[in-house]
C-alpha cells in the first residue's frame, strides 16, 4: 500500500442473503485528503461506512488500514434519552478522563463555554460539535464522519464544513464524511464517491458534478454555495465568490 494511503478497500462487496447492498467498490483515502460519499437513499452508503469502521466484514474483497490506525467516528445524530440530566463535559468524559483534553476538543470545535451546558439543551450545529469533539478525543489519523451536518441550519452547514475542512489542515488527519447533497460539500472536498450499491463515478468535485452517471442518477439540479477558501477549485464559477454546481441528491443512506 502507498505510504500516503491510510485506508484502501479493493473490490469489495457486501451482501445479506440474496440481498447485494455494496458491490465491488474500490476506493482509498490518502492522508490529509477530504473524501466524501455521496448517494441516494438505498444506495449503501451507512453499510459502507461501516465496513471502513471495521463493524463488519465485506462478503468479498478485501480492505487494508494502515498499521495502527487511529479512526475518530462522529455518528449521523445522537440518540439520548431526553429525561436524564447530562452536560456536555460529563458526556465527553465517557471517552476521556482527563478534563484538559475535554477542554481543548471542545474549543477547537467552537463551543468551549458549554462545557457545563446540558446536552439536551443544545441546538442542532452545537450537537454535531459536541460530536466532533468527542472523534477528536481519539486523536485520529482519519475522521469517519456520517451526515455531520443532520439537523444543521444552511448558515450553520457552511461554517461546520468549514470546520472540519480547518481541523484537516491543523491536525494532519485526513477525512471521509458522508454527505446527502452536494450544495455546500463541494466547497470543502478533494474527492467525490457517488455510490449507488456501486461506485457510478468519482474524482474531484467539478468531475463528478458534470459526469454522465451523476446526471443520469440525480438530475441536472444546481445549487449555489458560498466557497471563501483561500484556494480555487474548478467548478462553474459564478459571481466571484459563488460557483454554481449541477448537482441535488437528496435523502439519506442505507
Amino acid at each position: 500500500m502507498n505510504p500516503e494511503t491510510l485506508l484502501r478497500l479493493e473490490s469489495v462487496s457486501k451482501s445479506f442473503g440474496r440481498h447485494v447492498v455494496v458491490d465491488g467498490v474500490d476506493l482509498s483515502v490518502e492522508r490529509r485528503s477530504i473524501v466524501t460519499l455521496i448517494g441516494p437513499n438505498g444506495a449503501g452508503k451507512t453499510t459502507l461506512v461501516k465496513l471502513v469502521l471495521g463493524l463488519m466484514n465485506p462478503s468479498a474483497g478485501r480492505i487494508e488500514r494502515v498499521k495502527g490506525l487511529r479512526i475518530g467516528y462522529m455518528p449521523q445524530k445522537l440518540d439520548l434519552e431526553r429525561s436524564i440530566p447530562l452536560q456536555v463535559d460529563r458526556f465527553l468524559a465517557f471517552a476521556e478522563p482527563d478534563p484538559r483534553l475535554r477542554c481543548e476538543a471542545l474549543e477547537r470545535t467552537g463551543i468551549g463555554g458549554l462545557a457545563e451546558h446540558p446536552v439536551q439543551g443544545l441546538s442542532g450545529g452545537e450537537t454535531q460539535r459536541m460530536l466532533l469533539a468527542r472523534a477528536l478525543l481519539r486523536k485520529p489519523d482519519l475522521l469517519v464522519l456520517d451526515e455531520p451536518v443532520q439537523g444543521v441550519d444552511v448558515s450553520g452547514q457552511d461554517a461546520l464544513y468549514k470546520l472540519i475542512s480547518g481541523l484537516r489542515d491543523e491536525l494532519g488527519c485526513a477525512v471521509f464524511m458522508v454527505s446527502h447533497d452536494l450544495h455546500l460539500v463541494m466547497a470543502a472536498t478533494d474527492q467525490v464517491i457517488c455510490l449507488n450499491q456501486h461506485v457510478c463515478c468519482s474524482g474531484s468535485p467539478s468531475q463528478v458534478s458534470v459526469d454522465p452517471e451523476f446526471v443520469a442518477l440525480f438530475g441536472p439540479k444546481t445549487a449555489l454555495y458560498a466557497h471563501n477558501h483561500d484556494h480555487h477549485h474548478d467548478i462553474h464559477q459564478q459571481g466571484g465568490e459563488e460557483h454554481q454546481v449541477q448537482a441535488g441528491v437528496e435523502g439519506g443512506g442505507q
